[in-house]
């Protein structure tokens, strides 16, 4: 499993699923180009020292970071999908994708997707942080498929 980030634009967020994927033993792909200028000092501040127990590989564009996946399932996490995560059958070599904090992903992205999904929230609110958007995914995923560290 793995968790991918299109184009991301807070460094805070970066760090904070970089130290996600460390806790779980879980890769991160950044399919740039980022909203900030990649600073290991701005990212580090979040990850802490998570950043050196995490694999993380930059992908220059969204073609570049499909060509790596294979077969894996691409799955979009996105407030627009019908479908709950909890309703989803993860498998153990699915890439969670996660959009744009502002906007989310392009609709060619979208359509690249092989599933999209939702977490499900209150009418009255739009949307959890990228991060914990993350961490709530990555968990029933890990869950479903047996996954989660010892």
């Amino acid at each position: 499993m793995r968790i991918a980030l299109f184009q991301p634009e807070i460094a805070g967020n970066v760090g904070a699923v970089m130290r996600l994927g460390a806790c779980f033993g879980v890769a991160v792909d950044l399919i740039e180009p980022m909203g900030f200028a990649w600073d290991d000092k701005r990212v580090r501040r979040t990850a802490m020292d998570y950043i050196d127990h995490v694999e993380v590989v930059r992908h220059a564009g969204f073609d570049a970071f499909r060509a790596t996946i294979g077969p894996a399932r691409l799955v979009l996490m996105t407030t627009k999908a019908q479908h709950s995560l909890y309703d989803f059958a993860f498998d153990e070599n699915d890439v969670l994708l996660f959009g744009m904090e502002g906007g989310g992903v392009p609709a060619e992205v979208a359509a690249a997707a092989d599933d999209a999904i939702k977490i499900p929230l209150r009418p009255q609110v739009r949307s959890f942080n990228l991060a914990t958007s993350a961490a709530i995914a990555l968990g029933e995923a890990l869950r479903q498929t047996k996954g989660l560290p010892a």
